[in-house]
């Protein structure tokens, strides 16, 4: 029994380690750059209500861009916004997608539309809350020539709700993961990289007949030998409702198998260490045992609020704090709950999202449905 209190004592402190080394790397200088020839890319659904709060949010940001909107060509807020700062704004029209992801087939169509000075690509996503400082953090590797690919990575604001603060608790491990260019993979919702490199990747027949934007430029961007560079500041605050929240977890680890068996697997098997050990901890471990994943627990979630104070809004960082008790009452709940969602992921091929279902084969769109 001691040695399986000293495996699990190892495991529990590593994952303390874990949160504390993203804290120490933190940036303390986050420089920006705001450099001509950026072109922002947003993909959105017909019912998109012109996201008054995120427009507001591009115009506080630094850097000079012009805002593509890519649309199926049915999307009347972005008509209308386009109408009134035509000067800034720019509408493509993709129409719907046949064999591949509605928002990969529009973002393809914005890439097409690309004009002969636009140097730097910066991928957001409609249901962000930016800080003023996304753009110029983005452009900074970039324009420094230190990185080809650079990425934030969403921070979860979770409705008072249980399903929604439990998701939120599961993304909150994933957010706070040490984060090595090595290990890296882009999130879509806060990502940029050059004009030269979109054209080395061929980023146009790359996406074509995909569904997930992101994964599919990381794993090309992985097989070039592309540098990829995370900013730890940039944890990008993201609402969560909590209606559809454990279907949201479901579909991200369900990109990540359809894309990669071998990342899929990784993480389950990390996921399921934990998951695992508390069952042991809470059923033959003993006190000691449970002290030890309280502790750490408790370790994580005091890291976490400094991490979440430095890189988000108070406001933001209120709502984004609800997922903490989590940690702090019942950490073994968002151990289970990540490794079932990790298994539940495996149960289909078909993908539910933005208004469609996707049935995958190969990384690749076989079959798609509108959901009525």
């Amino acid at each position: 029994m001691s040695w399986a209190l000293g495996l699990w004592a190892i495991v529990q402190g590593l994952s303390v380690i874990g949160v504390l080394d993203y804290w120490r790397h933190l940036p303390a200088d986050r420089q920006e750059e705001a450099p001509d020839g950026v072109v922002v890319l947003l993909s959105v659904r017909d019912d998109w209500d012109g996201g008054a709060e995120l427009i507001a949010r591009l115009k506080a940001q630094a850097a000079p861009f012009r805002l593509v909107i890519a649309t199926s060509g049915a999307c009347a807020a972005a008509e209308a916004l386009a109408g009134r700062e035509g000067d800034w704004v720019q509408i493509v029209r993709a129409g719907i997608a046949s064999d591949e992801g509605q928002k990969v087939h529009k973002l393809r169509a914005a890439l097409r539309s690309l004009r002969q000075g636009d140097r730097y690509l910066i991928f957001i996503d409609a249901d962000i809350e930016p800080p003023s400082r996304l753009m110029g953090r983005l452009l900074f590797p970039l324009v420094r020539g230190k990185a080809d690919i650079v990425t934030g990575y969403r921070l979860l604001l979770p409705e008072a709700s249980m399903a929604a603060t439990l998701v939120g608790a599961v993304e909150m491990q994933l957010a706070t993961l040490p984060r090595a260019a090595s290990a890296t993979m882009p999130w879509g919702g806060a990502m940029a990289l050059t004009r030269e490199t979109a054209e080395r990747l061929d980023l146009d027949a790359a996406l074509a007949g995909r569904l997930s934007d992101d994964m599919t430029i990381g794993l090309a961007g992985w097989r070039a030998k592309l540098r990829l560079r995370p900013v730890r500041d940039l944890l990008v605050a993201s609402p969560l409702e909590g209606r559809g929240a454990l279907g949201f977890g479901v579909r991200q680890y369900r990109h990540v198998l359809t894309n990669s068996a071998g990342m899929w697997l990784i993480a389950c098997a990390v996921a399921g260490a934990q998951a695992l050990g508390w069952i042991w901890a809470l059923g033959w471990g003993g006190w000691s045992a449970v002290g030890v994943g309280y502790a750490a627990a408790a370790g994580r979630a005091l890291i976490r609020r400094r991490i979440i104070a430095s890189v988000l809004e108070r406001g933001q960082a209120r709502a984004a704090r609800r997922s903490l008790w989590w940690d702090v009452l019942a950490p073994f709940a968002v151990c289970w709950t990540h490794w079932g969602i990790q298994l539940a992921a495996a149960a289909s091929r078909r993908i539910r999202w933005g208004g469609y279902d996707y049935w995958m084969n190969d990384k690749r769109v076989v079959r798609m449905e509108r959901v009525e």
